[in-house]
């Protein structure tokens, strides 16, 4: 298994592509399966159409409907509505899995691999990119 991880600042970006770093790393390996894992307690990991306003209606989604930034949650500390953003993995699993065909990923037409970050208290985070062959 060979590994690597990406270093991403996601400042005030919510959703941020991958699929180019994702792609270069699985660049003419042959045949297997990468596996993307971000280590962290308020993030995700999710196949998107980008660029479309898909990315911007689950960021929607996500704050307006289903994890609003309000003073619910018991998880309260950081800025306001932080206990959603430990809700999120719940939601989009901070890791996932692609298919490796010829050293191409194996994506839709329209997919994209995007890392998920609603936290808006820590923009650095990393994702561990993994290639089985």
């Amino acid at each position: 298994m060979d590994t690597t991880v990406l270093e991403i600042r996601t400042g005030t970006r919510t959703v941020t592509d991958l699929t180019g770093e994702a792609q270069a790393f699985v660049d003419g390996r042959g045949d297997g399966l990468l596996h993307a894992f971000a280590p962290h307690a308020t993030v995700g990991l999710a196949l998107v159409e980008t660029g479309a306003g898909s990315d911007e209606d689950l960021v929607d989604l996500l704050e307006d409907n289903l994890l609003p930034r309000d003073d619910r949650y018991r998880h309260a500390h950081g800025s306001p509505g932080h206990g959603a953003d430990h809700l999120l993995p719940a939601l989009l699993a901070p890791s996932l899995s692609v298919p490796v065909l010829d050293g191409r990923l194996a994506l839709g037409t329209w997919q994209s691999l995007v890392l998920v970050d609603t936290n808006r208290d820590n923009p650095r985070r990393q994702v561990r990119l993994s290639f089985l062959g």
